[in-house]
């Protein structure tokens, strides 16, 4: 029996929202991601400010900020799937944008080249599920269309699906899955 994407969804959010937090997952992703991809000083890293039981990426911007990369928060625009980033530093002012999801205030527009997407189950070939909106995945093509970016995504690796999750054509895979146990290198698997 084939699942749909909703259903699929559904549970993995279900499943998600249940996983047990240790402390430690956080810094083991800051681990796993400054060793397993390496970022360079002049990448501009977009992350996101987590919603609900999104796996917390707040420990990774402020590891990164301290050494002094740069950081990026989405912005969703009306009337666009595609979302704009403004920089951010843990001190920068925040407010709720649509959906209820934390926006910079103030900050200098940036095009990132370094992507890290929320994600609600992710499979063997690096496709990600998402919330179900599809802007990073837009978002993704968009920025794929123009220069070379790195997608990843972050997540717990009980978030891993043992099935292909079902893809459409305007599905994005991730270069990279981030996840407390280390980084899954998609980048050659099909």
């Amino acid at each position: 029996m084939l699942l749909n994407k909703e259903t699929i969804r559904e549970q993995a959010r279900f499943h998600r929202d249940r996983l047990a937090v240790d402390q430690m997952d956080f810094e083991r992703v800051i681990n796993a991601f400054m060793s397993g991809f390496k970022p360079q000083k002049e990448d501009v890293i977009a992350l996101y400010w987590p919603s609900g039981k999104e796996f917390n990426t707040r420990f990774l911007i402020d590891e990164l900020v301290k050494q002094e990369f740069q950081c990026a928060l989405p912005c969703v625009e009306k009337g666009s799937r595609i979302l704009s980033f403004k920089t951010w530093k843990p001190d920068d002012p925040l407010e709720k944008g649509a959906y209820g999801i934390y926006e910079p205030v103030e900050g200098e527009a940036v095009e990132p080249n370094v992507f890290i997407c929320p994600l609600l189950a992710f499979d063997r070939y690096g496709y990600r599920m998402g919330q179900g909106g599809g802007y990073y995945d837009a978002t993704i093509a968009h920025y794929r269309a123009q220069k070379d970016i790195t997608a990843i995504g972050v997540g717990y690796g009980q978030q891993a699906v043992l099935f292909n999750l079902p893809i459409e054509e305007h599905d994005q895979k991730m270069d990279y899955v981030l996840t407390p146990e280390g980084m899954i290198d998609h980048r050659k698997l099909d």
